[in-house]
């Protein structure tokens, strides 16, 4: 029989219900009788104690909000009687001992990736088309319509087949509707394409982030090479790009191929010279195959979006010891979204190996949070409307839990956003909690997979890393099939443990970082990105 309610820990006041509970209903809780007051869905909580206004309500063991009206022992907890509040953190309070996992089944295993001269591992092998301005959009559609349709000569969707055998039986035609071949001419390389907002009309702050950003998606082990268009006279010059590249990695090796359109001259002439070079460097990066890497070559991005009531007690733990197990191999892994980490400072600056790290990401927070009230907001408005209908009624109660997918493990160093990693062991990046734009910065300071959880469902992937998508229930990976990769809901029915999901999880992870699935994103060619932008346009 599965349970009906579970407290994430000891010292909570409140319980997460795991089934729809009736009012007037009894159930038996940690030896206590607790009626059911009104009707509570399975994900929302359940008060385990009377509140009276101010009073404090603790899960996950810390400050996840304050009651604003009278709450009775056995009554749902919502955005009418709770309100968001967190504990203020100064410093380093105490420094935390990690309890290092098990890593005898893993330490000896490979997967099969793509190998970089600086030692980086790719777990694809891409060569990217970017402009380093918006005024350069249009010809990197051009170049991608050009280039898909005669290097990778991807299958005809059914609604393309829909609609030609619908005109076709206007014309009265009877031609096949056989899909196109799948046969690449090239099976070693993609071929992707970025297009952006960005690059001009902005302050010029948001160019060189901007240009950081790009040149961590060239740097990134997933990347080949690139092709870059410049009109000219954009914010974010040329050199302004080549800095940042060589800032990042001074020797880097790739192939860059940057066009300037206004030294060039007719938009024919530069794309005529685009295509037949980047054609004959494609050829080249075709010739890399994939070779034995040990797991400490893993970089990975965690995230989560869409989120629901069981993301934090299902999905976002699981990832948490991924996260463990990769950072015990020797691996990097990525927790970022800052907005999402408000209410557990105290427990991630404890976490951080060097005090100026646990400085930096305090500093990060205050600045983040100034710039969202300055806007007339604040971090207590990140709940979306449909976090807030399945369960997760307060920013430090989302927060809590999606900070689950960081597990135990040091915190080795924190970056700031389009700053890029290398060090081994889990980093804080700062970055929004938007999916699409936290992806998109994950990447770009160097993961070379991204694990996305999410209990409501979004289609989220990106162009140069796999994105693996992984439901916090199974009613969702059932009625999304079509984007969901992994379900744990197992862990909810009590199925399955949190330590058996990650076993499968890690396995999985193994075979599409070595080429052998593609992920749901992939097959639905879903390459999300967004750039942060942080300034004003002008």
């Amino acid at each position: 029989m599965q349970k009906e309610l579970i407290k994430v820990n000891a010292t909570d006041n409140i319980a997460v219900a795991l089934i729809d509970l009736k009012a007037g209903s009894t159930i038996y809780f940690e030896g206590e009788e607790i009626n059911v007051l009104e009707d509570v869905k399975a994900k929302h909580k359940i008060a385990l104690q009377n509140f009276e206004i101010g009073d404090r309500i603790i899960m996950y063991g810390v400050l996840i909000g304050k009651a604003s009206a009278k709450i009775e022992k056995g009554g749902l907890l919502s955005t009418l009687n709770v309100k968001h509040e967190s504990d203020k953190v100064t410093g380093k309070t105490e420094t935390i001992d990690w309890n290092i996992p098990n890593i005898e089944k893993w330490k000896n295993r490979h997967f099969m990736g793509y190998h970089r001269e600086d030692g980086q591992v790719g777990t694809e092998n891409v060569w990217l088309f970017f402009p380093l301005v918006f005024c350069e959009n249009r010809n990197i559609e051009i170049l991608k319509d050009i280039f898909e349709k005669e290097l990778m000569k991807p299958k005809e969707n059914d609604y393309q087949l829909l609609l030609r055998s619908l005109v076709n039986s206007e014309k009265g035609n009877s031609n096949s509707l056989d899909k196109t071949s799948d046969d690449s001419l090239f099976n070693n390389v993609e071929v992707r394409f970025i297009t952006h907002q960005g690059g001009c009309g902005g302050i010029r702050q948001d160019s060189h982030s901007l240009a950081k950003l790009l040149a961590g998606y060239v740097n990134n082990p997933n990347v080949a090479g690139a092709t870059v268009l410049s009109l000219g006279c954009q914010n974010l010059q040329i050199q302004i790009f080549k800095d940042a590249l060589n800032e990042i990695n001074p020797n880097l090796n790739k192939p860059v191929l940057i066009y300037d359109q206004q030294q060039i001259g007719t938009i024919e002439e530069m794309l005529s010279r685009v295509v037949k070079d980047s054609f004959e460097a494609i050829k080249k990066a075709n010739q890399l195959k994939r070779e034995p890497a040990p797991l400490s070559k893993l970089k990975i991005g965690l995230e989560c979006g869409g989120s629901d009531g069981f993301s934090g007690i299902s999905a976002n733990p699981t990832l948490g010891v991924i996260s463990d197990l990769v950072a015990a191999l020797g691996g990097v892994t990525i927790l970022s979204e800052f907005p999402e980490l408000c209410g557990v400072e105290q427990e991630l600056v404890n976490r951080c190996v060097e005090e100026e790290s646990g400085k930096r990401f305090l500093e990060l927070m205050k600045w983040y949070e100034k710039t969202v009230i300055d806007a007339g907001s604040g971090f207590d408005m990140n709940p979306s409307p449909g976090n807030i209908k399945d369960g997760l009624i307060t920013d430090a109660m989302k927060s809590a839990g999606a900070a689950k997918k960081g597990g135990t493990s040091p915190i080795v160093g924190v970056s700031d956003y389009g700053e890029y990693i290398s060090k081994p062991g889990l980093h804080l990046l700062c970055t929004p909690g938007n999916d699409v734009e936290c992806t998109t910065a994950m990447v770009g300071s160097g993961a070379n997979m991204v694990l996305f959880t999410t209990g409501l469902g979004t289609p989220t992937g990106n162009p140069i890393a796999p994105v693996v998508k992984i439901s916090s229930n199974s009613t969702l990976a059932s009625k999304m099939s079509d984007i969901i990769d992994i379900d744990t809901g197992g862990i909810i029915t009590g199925e399955k443990s949190i330590d058996e999901m990650a076993d499968e999880m890690l396995e999985f992870i193994i075979n599409v970082a070595s080429g052998e699935i593609k992920t749901k994103a992939a097959i639905l060619n879903q390459n999300d990105f967004i750039p942060w932008k942080r300034g004003v346009s002008l």
